[in-house]
């Protein structure tokens, strides 16, 4: 037996299906792009992506076809010292502003975790997935619709694991200081509670305390400490796992 997470997803027609797996590989379609790959006809294809946006599979905007993964979470707006900022789930049209985020982030390489997930979600070219065996889940902070921070989760494929998920959440520098990170973290909470979630993970190395406190100071707890664990700089550097329990 597999020990794959059974999160299978239930269409009602294997073009249906099809589809939507198509859409969650690439992020964003249009018609003419699904028309142009999928051995479907123009009429039946709009049929099929109408069945999975009234089921809440897809959502369309001006002609614009993405997954609808948690795309009825509500923004939020937070105001802090004469600054407005908007949470809310990531779109595929934020990804070069969200990658950009990251590695501004990550840039002096204290934040390896989160490097990481630029890496893959740069490669990928999508954001949000939703599949038989994997979701990662995005929400960021905006000012100006500007992209200035994100807190990311991922849940484990293995059943044994299905009740974790693995996060990351970080701001860039112009905008520390303002509660930001806070919300963005409480957001992903939230919705890994949602998700039925019971541990979240965030792993920094030793040497970032400015990650630690703020986890710390949250509820976190240090559960793990593997020596060595990174070399940054020609020097090796511990990592330690935080631990956030639902």
């Amino acid at each position: 037996m597999s020990d794959t997470a059974e999160t299978e997803l239930a269409f009602d027609h294997d073009d249906q299906k099809r589809l939507y797996n198509y859409v969650e590989r690439h992020g964003e379609c249009t018609y003419d792009g699904l028309e142009a790959a999928m051995p479907l006809s123009p009429r039946g294809i709009r049929h099929h992506v109408a069945i999975l946006q009234r089921d809440g599979f897809l959502r369309v905007d001006d002609e614009a076809v993405t997954v609808a993964f948690d795309a009825d979470v509500a923004a939020e707006t937070h105001r802090s010292d004469g600054i407005e900022v908007v949470v809310r789930p990531a779109r595929q049209g934020d990804l070069s502003g969200l990658v950009g985020a990251i590695r501004q982030v990550a840039d002096d390489r204290t934040y390896i975790e989160a490097e990481s997930v630029a890496d893959i979600v740069d490669h990928e070219e999508v954001l949000l997935r939703h599949n038989d065996v994997e979701e990662r889940m995005f929400f960021v902070a905006t000012v100006d619709e500007a992209v200035v921070g994100w807190v990311h989760l991922v849940g484990s494929e293995l059943a044994k694991l299905a009740h974790t998920a693995t996060l990351t959440v970080g701001v860039i520098d112009a905008y520390q200081g303002h509660g930001i990170g806070g919300y963005l973290l409480e957001r992903g909470l939230e919705w890994a509670a949602s998700r039925g979630y019971e541990k979240l993970y965030n792993s920094v190395p030793a040497t970032n305390d400015a990650a630690i406190g703020f986890l710390e100071s949250r509820g976190w707890e240090r559960e793990a400490r593997r020596a060595d664990h990174y070399q940054l700089d020609e020097a090796y550097v511990d990592e330690v796992m935080m631990a956030y329990r639902l």
